[in-house]
């Protein structure tokens, strides 16, 4: 690492619960593939934990992954277990249940209440762990997520979770949860092209109550799970030439800019995309240059 080498640090830090964490981490679903589950090609192994490796040097510790991400060859969690176990004591490995995806890859039905011990217990062998230190519970359209977090709440007891989120979630969503057990992060999809006064109002009452918001997709926009988008908006494209970074930068650090309580967690399994990730960390945007982002975010359709 040279003196000009930019580390996570310069992101700040945020606390999930009593776990600090910087606020420039790490996601793990591009570790499998050119794209996210199925789609696309499976990832070369050795690449993929030079890149788990090289993002722990960098000051990343905070990893986002769970047991459904992986291609036809390669599991997300397998590759942190290998690259990064025995675990340095700062890591936070954040993982998420509720979705499920066969061994062919097809996505089954979202997991009853009494089916999450099970992908629990399932994320801590692939990850080698005695307990998780956060666990988000995904919503996949339920109405109310009482009985699902609730008993999340019941493993956190037993010992084998430590700190609970949800994701995918409304504010009515967010209170339900609250009224059970304590959130130390909320989990929506977010992007500086992607208005929604919802994930706003969600955003905000995280910063309220001192709850991480952990926005996915962020980098990769509108293309979703098929990897990073090509269609950035002209003032995305305007801020990153003025400063003589790539846009995918700029997105980065808009979200960081959101907020204290924000977190972001690019993934990807390029090493030199890795080092541009973590660099964003320490882009300051001005205050006119967030106006004209947020100005063309409401212009988005």
């Amino acid at each position: 690492m040279t003196a000009e080498t930019i580390t996570a640090d310069a992101s700040g830090t945020f606390h999930l619960g009593d776990l600090p964490v910087r606020r420039l981490g790490f996601g793990a679903m591009r570790l499998t593939g050119s794209a996210a589950f199925h789609h696309g090609t499976p990832s070369d192994r050795e690449r993929s934990l030079a890149v788990l490796r090289r993002a722990v040097e960098l000051g990343v510790n905070h990893i986002d992954t769970a047991a459904f991400y992986f291609s036809s060859l390669r599991s997300a969690n397998e590759l942190i277990n290998s690259a990064l176990s025995p675990y340095p004591d700062d890591l936070v490995v954040v993982t998420k249940v509720g979705p499920y995806r066969d061994y062919q890859g097809g996505w089954g039905t979202a997991a009853r209440p009494d089916q999450l011990r099970g992908h629990v217990e399932e994320n801590l062998r692939q990850l080698g762990r005695d307990r998780l230190d956060v666990v988000n519970f995904r919503r996949q359209g339920q109405d109310s997520i009482a009985e699902h977090f609730g008993a999340l709440a019941e493993l956190r007891a037993a010992g084998l979770i430590r700190h609970l989120g949800v994701s995918g979630v409304e504010p009515r969503h967010l209170a339900e949860a609250l009224e059970i057990a304590p959130v130390v992060c909320v989990q929506n999809r977010y992007a500086v092209d992607r208005p929604d006064p919802v994930d706003d109002e969600v955003l905000r009452q995280c910063g309220e109550r001192g709850i991480a918001f952990v926005p996915f997709y962020a980098v990769a926009g509108r293309a979703g799970e098929r990897g990073t988008t090509t269609a950035h908006d002209e003032e995305v494209l305007s801020v990153a030439d003025a400063h003589g970074v790539s846009p995918a930068q700029v997105r980065i650090a808009w979200t960081l800019h959101q907020g204290p309580h924000v977190l972001a967690i690019p993934g990807t399994g390029n090493p030199d995309h890795l080092e541009e990730n973590v660099a964003a960390g320490a882009l300051r945007l001005t205050k006119e240059e967030l106006t004209r982002l947020d100005e063309s975010r409401t212009r988005a359709v």
